[in-house]
């Protein structure tokens, strides 16, 4: 469980640390105005999202048992962190991250990692379409500019009320949104090593600051970010709130350990290496542990933003570092221009962030795989939509477990019928 840095340091030269620099500042690009939208999409100030890139990317980067794994906020967690902070506040989610630590390390120490592979494909990806649809569902507000007093948390309830404001759409909020979005596709695909995203998150809040739009930014809805690091300290801590908070914590702990893992072996395909399961849930349990003590959000490995680091250059841990470190930088010396950022640029980007989760280049092949699955996937999708990811996830791992012993039992009484000559 020996850290990656460690391995890779042994035959580190000057070429290596060259390109680890360029994709690390590469990929912080990228990752700025995302930890920004994912924090306020999430129901948190906006400064939360730089601390948990600046502190669980770092460390997810130094004690990792990856190459190239890029941590922080993930959109993954986002119906996660706003249920939390809807229920328990604010201090709630940073306990229950705490927790979600402490339990990660344990799960890695008992070398835990492996019992990822067992958790049935259809649930994570029936998981993850309803995770990009929640999404989707919470940025229309922004990106429409709708008028409305509170947004429901609740999916049905949610689209009602939006539907009930449709009269109060703003077209320049709305033409920002869509602004961004078509940069971000063009940038994609004419400059795919360029950090799109900042750069079209950037044009288009400049257009709005210049032309005095009426539209939303982060300074006229959240004022000024801070330009420092807040000091390290312990939330509440009392055993009636760690019994209260346990049921999320295990929810962080499951979404944290499955979403890095899948990212690692994404990037294991791309650099053609092999990272190491049980101390990447290890240094997950500690990124989560330091992001919560300095008040952060959950912390996890990124794919997207993992496979900009590879395709930037990339190749060793020391490019999530130069990562983290670039947007502690950008955090204290620039945190006034994060301000004029526009609200429905960060939603289009994190619009386009659900479009692409959800993988619709697979949705076919979905539709191809066994009944079985398909009901799977179907299943987990509409009780994450419609009920919680508690129980999503527990009604679909349970599933998919008795379908694997019945499908093992079917195969054993299959065989056992079989006349011995046929056996083999």
């Amino acid at each position: 469980m020996k850290p990656k840095i460690i391995t890779t340091l042994a035959t580190y030269d000057r070429t290596q640390f060259t390109g680890d620099v360029i994709a690390g500042i590469t990929v912080a690009m990228v990752a700025l105005p995302l930890s920004i939208a994912i924090a306020i999409a999430s129901g948190a100030a906006p400064e939360k999202g730089l601390i948990t890139a600046i502190i669980g990317g770092f460390l997810i980067s130094a004690l990792g048992g990856s190459r190239v794994q890029i941590g922080g906020p993930t959109g993954a967690f986002i119906v996660v962190v706003y249920g939390v902070i809807a229920t328990y506040g604010y201090d709630g989610l940073v306990l229950a991250t705490l927790m979600a630590g402490v339990i990660m390390l344990v799960a890695g120490l008992l070398r835990a990692g492996n019992l990822v592979a067992f958790v049935p494909e259809p649930v994570i990806n029936g998981f993850t379409i309803g995770i990009a649809i929640i999404i989707a569902t919470s940025q229309l507000k922004d990106l429409f500019g709708l008028s409305m007093a509170e947004v429901p948390a609740d999916f049905v309830p949610k689209v009602a009320a939006l539907w009930a404001a449709r009269e109060t759409v703003s077209f320049a909020t709305l033409g920002i949104g869509l602004a961004t979005m078509i940069a971000i596709v063009a940038l994609r695909r004419a400059a795919p090593r360029m950090p799109g995203l900042i750069v079209a998150v950037g044009l288009t809040s400049v257009v709005v600051a210049m032309a005095t739009f009426p539209v939303d930014t982060i300074y006229s809805r959240f004022g000024n970010l801070p330009g420092t690091l807040p000091f390290p300290k312990l939330p509440e801590i009392s055993t009636a709130r760690l019994w209260e908070l346990l049921p999320s914590a295990l929810v962080i702990a499951f979404l944290a350990s499955v979403e890095s893992l899948l990212s690692a072996m994404v990037a294991d395909r791309m650099i053609g290496g092999h990272h190491r399961s049980n101390g990447e849930v290890l240094a997950q349990g500690f990124a989560n542990i330091g992001s919560a003590l300095f008040g952060g959000l959950p912390a996890t490995g990124a794919i997207a933003r993992t496979a900009t680091n590879v395709r930037a250059g990339g190749r060793t841990p020391v490019a999530g570092l130069v990562h983290a470190v670039t947007i502690l930088l950008v955090m204290l010396l620039a945190a006034p221009l994060a301000g004029y950022l526009a609200m429905p640029a960060l939603a289009g980007l994190l619009l386009l962030t659900a479009w692409n989760m959800s993988e619709p280049h697979r949705w076919w092949g979905y539709v191809q795989t066994s009944r079985s699955d398909r009901v799977l996937l179907v299943l987990t999708l509409v009780l994450t939509v419609f009920t919680d990811l508690t129980v999503a996830i527990g009604v679909g791992v349970l599933v998919g477990l008795i379908r694997r012993l019945w499908n093992r039992r079917v195969s054993d009484n299959h065989t056992r019928t079989l006349p011995d000559g046929d056996k083999d």
